[in-house]
């Protein structure tokens, strides 16, 4: 695997996960809520149908929310809601059914693009119209019926739906946090294929010059120093010759690497793109094996940045080798790393092991050489 190819790609947002988090914590909540309400103001099984309405339409608002996709359903759950508040009002004579609208309202008004003061106002209007017209038709001006159908339910909707607008702020900054991480990973990666660019300049500039001088020269000298000029085009050949090996190595990763460098640059890398790096340096590494353990270094940081959504990466170094471990890996299983696959084979050919593991959301690659490497040929 390439460095030059390594693109982030996120397997789960971090507003995805939140928002579940709040699925798991507060649906139960909202359920107990729900079933209260309709134990507390249904007096028949007609009744404690139509509002049990109320509280499922507030459930699948909340669902689709946490799902992202409120607002598909955002119109007939409005309706429902909207209906079993004036019915509990009118016909049950209960003050809790205020509960749904207040749900569904606070979900999905601060997803609206525009005219989201408006719309909490009108809802937030709506409630406390529906109570004060249950308290004109009656006539009852006691505390009690005040505070049940106009002071409660038009404040406790006010309430909700004015929370949940910060929260829509809260995630919104999540999210733009995602995208900055995401766009730092990516100048990482641009940096890295800027140092590769860099090598292959270093590689093939100096020499294209210099042929083209030596080429130019042994024009002039094909017919006055025959022997000279057929020297400089030997010289040309050899050099040709050593900048297509020296590309080769470039390309498949094989020149000659330093680990202390290679340490630092991925640090540089993971620190870009807002992941923690632990380094425990155990002990000095067998120098024989140092341009080996800095290629599977390489590698590792490369896979780590285009497959998984890490947080934490641990980088270990023994004098025998190194390990080093992320989270964030999906739990479905990675694509083939084939980069990590050719590197195994130069690994054990020099005597050494490499060891790649996923399990619990985390992966492990470890290189080791237990007893020191065979006369090493990264």
């Amino acid at each position: 695997m390439s460095p030059t190819h390594a693109v982030p790609q996120a397997t789960e947002s971090t507003r995805g996960r939140l928002r579940r988090l709040n699925l798991t914590l507060f649906l139960p909540l909202l359920i107990g809520v729900g079933v209260l309400t309709v134990v507390k103001d249904a007096r028949t099984w007609g009744d404690a149908l139509v509002l049990s309405a109320g509280v499922v339409a507030a459930l699948v608002v909340f669902v689709r929310w946490a799902a992202g996709d409120v607002l598909r359903v955002a119109i007939p759950c409005l309706i429902v809601t909207a209906a079993v508040w004036p019915f509990s009002v009118f016909v049950v004579g209960g003050g809790m059914a205020f509960y749904g609208i207040s749900i569904v309202a606070s979900h999905v008004i601060p997803q609206l693009p525009r005219h989201r003061v408006a719309a909490a106002l009108g809802v937030v209007a709506y409630v406390a119209a529906v109570g004060a017209t249950r308290l004109l038709i009656t006539q009852e001006v006691d505390s009690s019926a005040l505070i049940e159908y106009l002071v409660f339910p038009t404040g406790g909707t006010a309430a909700v739906i004015g929370l949940m607008f910060p929260n829509k702020r809260f995630y919104g900054l999540v999210e733009e946090l995602e995208e900055a991480r995401e766009r730092e990973a990516e100048l990482a990666v641009i940096r890295e294929r800027v140092r590769f660019a860099s090598d292959l300049h270093d590689i093939q500039g100096h020499t294209l010059h210099v042929v083209k001088l030596k080429i130019a020269l042994a024009q002039r000298l094909v017919r006055s120093d025959a022997e000279r000029a057929e020297q400089e085009l030997r010289e040309v050949h050899a050099l040709v010759s050593d900048t297509i090996n020296q590309t080769k190595e470039l390309a498949y990763a094989q020149r000659r690497l330093n680990l202390s460098a290679e340490l630092e640059n991925a640090k540089n890398l993971f620190e870009a793109a807002g992941i923690h790096v632990r380094v425990d340096r155990e002990a000095e590494v067998d120098a024989r094996a140092g341009e080996l353990l800095g290629l599977v270094l390489r590698e590792t940081t490369t896979n780590i940045l285009r497959h998984a959504q890490a947080r934490q990466v641990r980088v270990t170094l023994s004098e025998s080798g190194i390990v080093i471990v992320n989270d964030g890996v999906p739990d479905a299983p990675l694509p083939p790393l084939r980069g990590l696959a050719t590197l195994r084979e130069r690994v054990t050919t020099n005597g050494g092991e490499l060891t790649v593991e996923q399990k619990d959301g985390r992966f492990l690659t470890a290189a080791t050489f237990p007893h020191g490497p065979s006369n090493a040929t990264p």
